[in-house]
């Protein structure tokens, strides 16, 4: 599978453990590109973000609806097991639950993940999105195109964004977003939800107060399945791009120095 991988070498390499970044559904590789992998970049660690199958410029985007979580997760292992030394997985959203499942059966010295789909999977999502817009879920469901769920600049604003963000900003990030995968959506449904009990790699996890798809109590429930450290910042759903994304990258590098060497 020819996967699009976006990476930054450091000047001055300060860390010997690479970033690896998995985004999150609609998305790519250039999410993370925006600000995070300069920023790390910086600092001294070696990143990279792939853009899944399907997805921004990776192959086999006609068959996207029906990639399932377990290709995901092969696209992760794929790009992990090239670099020199493992590196640490960060997923945002759905990238949160492929990091989940990757460590299910990977190894890694540490992951990140951010507003993340929770053990119990997207049901309550599903729920309160139905709830709000029920003849747009409705056609989502029947066509087997998920794509609806965000497909307006309105639509992404109200599911990724808080209302501080400017309207150009807001559209330029909407006509990057793209298709989704339909049977990964009922992976983290039901069909294949996660398994805390697998895995054993520390982990950190974030959450912002004002997301639209996953809640507060998520994010807490998250964090206790996994015996992690949770933090959760005044922003919404996508963290990497939002208003004060740098509080985001200080506090996983503050996590990161216990961790890695």
């Amino acid at each position: 599978m020819q996967l699009e991988v976006i990476s930054q070498t450091p000047a001055q390499a300060k860390f010997k453990t690479p970033l690896l970044f998995v985004h999150g559904a609609w998305h790519g590789a250039w999410c993370w590109n925006e600000h995070f992998l300069p920023w790390f970049a910086e600092r001294g660690f070696e990143v990279h973000a792939l853009s899944l199958r399907g997805h921004g410029k990776s192959d086999d985007g006609a068959g996207i609806r029906w990639h399932s979580g377990a290709d995901y997760v092969a696209d992760v292992e794929q790009i992990a097991s090239s670099l020199a030394t493992r590196p640490v997985i960060i997923g945002h959203s759905m990238g949160g639950y492929i990091t989940q499942k990757f460590l299910q059966e990977h190894n890694a010295p540490a992951a990140v993940i951010l507003a993340s789909v929770p053990p119990h999977g997207i049901i309550e999502f599903v729920l309160r999105y139905a709830l709000r817009h029920p003849l747009k879920m409705l056609r989502a469901l029947l066509t087997f195109d998920i794509y609806q769920i965000i497909g307006s600049p309105q639509l992404t604003r109200e599911a990724f964004f808080s209302d501080t963000i400017e309207a150009a900003e807001n559209q330029r990030y909407f006509e990057k977003m793209g298709q989704e995968s339909y049977r990964a959506m009922l992976d983290m449904l039901l069909l294949r939800l996660p398994q805390p009990k697998l895995v054993n790699t520390p982990m950190l996890v974030l959450g912002g107060e004002y997301d639209n798809i996953f809640s507060q109590a998520e994010v807490q429930k998250t964090a206790a399945a996994y015996h992690a450290e949770s933090h959760s910042f005044a922003m919404a759903h996508d963290m990497m791009l939002e208003p004060g994304w740098e509080q985001v990258c200080e506090r996983i590098i503050i996590w990161l120095k216990t961790q890695i060497d």
